[in-house]
């Protein structure tokens, strides 16, 4: 271990996340460390250990500064990992209830073995849906269990280089460096429902509303998914979750719409609880460098027309400027 050096910064708002309050956010860390790597929509990664020494501070104090600031300049609230990677720093930022607030992880392995034990193996960061239901069919659920699994058995289970990977996750190891201006792989949109919701409509018009979200924010940045993934938060504080890889790589929201439907469907909750939908757009890449099939639909492409022309609305007077019928938003 080299010591606390690395903050996760989430920043909270009661409305969608939009894009001024995020670009105050990576403007308070500019002013603490140049080694910002932006996680958007919400998110960012910063290594401060340069920074540690010029403000005489330790990393939770430089983590209190950066939550002042936020508030006083922007308004904004954040929650804040600080520990030794920034896979431990995205865990210590996550505390029960996603409120606000400074977590922690010691810089001992002691301390981290206690802090990751019964974190359900799903949580860390790269080990994904696929992954964890793998060691789940063998009762491998958290990553206490998963440190401690002889490494034969998570290879026969996993393969050699996924195996040892996952271990050193649950383990807490990530090399992973902050790198400035990497270009973010994947974007999330999240919606938590006021109460248990039981009914199927409503939960589709809140997917509506997120694939649209993520559709223009990927248009905005000139870029496409390859895959979308749904995850489906329910009232005992379990969780489904489900991956489809799109046809081609798009930005276009009646696609998005179209798949998170399906993922949707697939899972038949006719009596579920749900507290929270999420869909996250991954494997992203350069819309530049997307091949996209050319359609004979005459329909298809008055709805990209059409979609092009709300997006400058957007642009001009504001997120909620336009949209498709049926958002949760519009209502």
């Amino acid at each position: 271990m080299t010591g606390r050096h690395v903050l996760y910064v989430r920043y909270l708002t009661t409305d969608r996340p939009c894009q001024a309050p995020y670009d105050g956010l990576l403007d308070v860390l500019h002013g603490i460390t140049p080694v910002v790597q932006a996680l958007p929509p919400d998110a960012a990664l910063a290594d401060v250990r340069g920074a540690l020494r010029y403000f005489g501070l330790d990393a939770v104090r430089l983590a209190r500064l950066v939550r002042v600031r936020g508030l006083a300049l922007h308004g904004t609230d954040c929650a804040i990992g600080v520990a030794p990677n920034p896979l431990l720093a995205r865990l210590a930022a996550a505390p029960p209830g996603g409120g606000p607030g400074i977590g922690a992880v010691p810089d001992d392995p002691d301390a981290i073995a206690a802090f990751l034990a019964d974190r359900p193996a799903a949580d860390l960061h790269g080990v994904g849906p696929a992954t964890a239901r793998a060691l789940a069919a063998y009762g491998i659920r958290t990553a206490g269990l998963v440190a401690a699994a002889p490494p034969l058995t998570l290879q026969r289970i996993l393969g050699a280089s996924t195996a040892r990977r996952v271990q050193a996750l649950a383990r807490g190891i990530d090399p992973t460096p902050v790198v400035p201006g990497t270009p973010a792989r994947s974007t999330a949109a999240e919606h938590r429902f006021g109460h248990d919701e039981l009914d199927p409509a409503v939960r589709r018009r809140a997917l509506l509303t997120l694939a649209d979200r993520l559709g223009y924010r990927l248009r905005g940045t000139g870029q496409t998914t390859r895959a979308l993934t749904l995850t489906v938060r329910y009232a005992d504080r379990t969780a489904t979750t489900r991956r489809r890889t799109l046809p081609e790589p798009t930005a276009h929201t009646p696609a998005l719409v179209g798949t998170a439907y399906a993922l949707h469907d697939a899972l038949g909750l006719q009596r579920a609880r749900v507290r929270a939908v999420a869909l996250r757009a991954e494997d992203l890449t350069d819309a530049a460098e997307s091949a996209r099939q050319l359609s004979l639909d005459p329909a298809d492409e008055r709805r990209r027309r059409a979609e092009a022309a709300a997006d400058r609305a957007r642009h001009r007077f504001g997120a909620r400027a336009a949209g498709p019928a049926g958002q949760l938003d519009a209502a």
